[in-house]
């Protein structure tokens, strides 16, 4: 099933630059957005013609009939540059089926002001404030370092069979927290979701693993978080190849309850 608004922008984005007939088991078709604009600038509607949209990928629905049929994914490469590719591009998040972690906070009384509201970082917050993302990562005491968008070093990793040069892209962390030897890179939602793109993993890991493993050799884990009612839920990953896009792997899971 694909995702009515985009299905005919990207319909006409493929004719106009011959996609149906690209090889794509020889290499990834790239787009710039000035392209994918000027392919779509005859439509009325903003979401069949706004880039920014045509390329949200985040979840499988999110994609283009094109896209399902060919069996393709969008990459971003560079800054208003984009890597059209074949292979599986998203990771499914599974249900954590072990009994929750009742688990008592260590702050000494109790916080109101987190109660407002109901983003991703002000749950992630909380979860560090009690103590939970610490208790769960086993890794020692994590200090928050790192939170919003930064752009990504150059690095080349293999994906689909084929290898793509990314150059520099802006990428988001909802919250990084460092320790002696880790850095834990947190992506949250606050929404029940069942699959996440891998990039959304991926290419913070590749900065932070360029920017801070090479250099001063602590080691970056992946995490997904979701606060899903009154519980926390936490899905620890690791890429086997750091080079290898599709080589991400779950380590553990947990969820929490505050007691």
């Amino acid at each position: 099933m694909g995702n009515p608004s985009k299905d005919i922008p990207w319909l006409a984005i493929f004719d106009a630059y011959g996609i149906h007939n690209h090889d794509f088991e020889e290499e990834p078709f790239f787009i710039s957005a000035k392209e994918i604009k000027a392919a779509c600038q005859d439509f009325k509607k903003t979401a069949e013609k706004e880039v920014r949209i045509l390329c949200y990928q985040a979840q499988r629905k999110d994609k283009p009939q094109v896209f399902v049929d060919k069996g393709l994914f969008l990459l971003p490469v560079k800054n208003g540059e984009y890597a059209i590719v074949k292979g599986e591009g998203y990771i499914d998040i599974p249900d954590i089926i072990s009994e929750p972690v009742l688990f008592k906070p260590k702050i000494k009384f109790r916080l109101f002001s987190n109660e407002i509201g109901d983003s991703e970082m002000q749950h992630l917050d909380y979860a560090h404030a009690a103590g939970m993302i610490e208790d769960f990562c086993e890794v020692g005491d994590l200090f928050l370092t790192i939170r919003g968008r930064k752009y990504t070093p150059p690095f080349s990793f293999n994906v689909g069979g084929t290898t793509i040069h990314q150059q520099s892209v802006q990428t988001e962390v909802d919250a990084g927290y460092e320790g002696e030897n880790h850095l834990v890179l947190i992506e949250g939602k606050n929404t029940g979701v069942n699959e996440v793109i891998i990039r959304q993993l991926y290419y913070p890991y590749r900065k932070w693993s360029e920017e801070i493993s090479k250099s001063h050799g602590k080691k970056v884990i992946p995490v997904f978080f979701e606060k899903r009612g009154i519980e926390y839920m936490f899905w620890m990953y690791e890429f086997k190849n750091e080079n290898d896009y599709n080589s991400i792997k779950l380590i553990k899971s947990s969820r929490y309850i505050v007691t």
